[in-house]
């Protein structure tokens, strides 16, 4: 009866500490993986939103899924810090359901579904929704019914890379970043919209 909220106190990826760091700091660089791993965690605390009233991931500077990564007076974000900007448009917004039906994708034996959305709309009556395709190598297209919501202009942004290991460094600060997107198309009852591998996409349907 959703009495009873959810709290996910810390969650992240933990990896091996970088090489000649201290291991008791846990500082780790941060990838497009990374950013793969937010995009899905937070699409699933999004679905659940009724019972997950708060979520903290671990950590926000220098240790563990960083969002900021610092040396002394340098700061760099990383690819989750990004994932986090797209996804502030779902904030103090109603999320709505939806049913996704997608190819799965395997590796090592494990099998995951490739594509993993949430959507929400806003007072002002958009509606934005964030797919993750976790496939590295192939794109994956949607195709989308939308009820109750028609899409007139759809603009987007995109969070991808050449390699899922690809991150920002003090000298390439801007190696992985949002851009435009423009892969989407609004159609009679909904749209299409083609996701790169291994990407973040958030659309905005006005």
């Amino acid at each position: 009866q959703n009495r009873v909220a959810l709290i996910v106190d810390e969650w992240g990826a933990w990896h091996a500490v970088e090489p000649g760091t201290n291991p008791g700091f846990l500082y780790q660089q941060n990838t497009l993986r990374d950013a793969l791993v937010a995009a899905v965690t937070l699409n699933v605390f999004h679905k659940h939103c009724r019972r997950v009233k708060m979520a903290n991931i671990a950590q926000t500077i220098n240790v563990l899924q960083a969002m900021i990564l610092t040396d002394k007076e340098k700061m760099i974000v990383t690819p989750t810090y990004h994932v986090f900007e797209m996804y502030t448009v779902h904030h103090d917004a109603t999320m709505l359901p939806l049913e996704l039906t997608a190819a799965e994708y395997e590796c090592e034996g494990i099998k995951l579904p490739a594509v993993h959305a949430t959507a929400s709309r806003n007072e002002a009556g958009e509606v934005h929704v964030s797919l993750c395709n976790l496939d590295p190598n192939r794109p994956a297209k949607v195709s989308a019914e939308l009820v109750g919501a028609k899409a007139g202009k759809i603009t987007g942004r995109v969070l991808t890379a050449e390699t899922m290991q690809a991150h920002n460094t003090f000298d390439r600060p801007n190696a992985v970043e949002p851009k435009e997107f423009s892969g989407a198309e609004a159609t009679e009852n909904g749209f299409t919209v083609e996701l790169p591998p291994k990407s973040v996409v958030v659309l905005k349907l006005n």
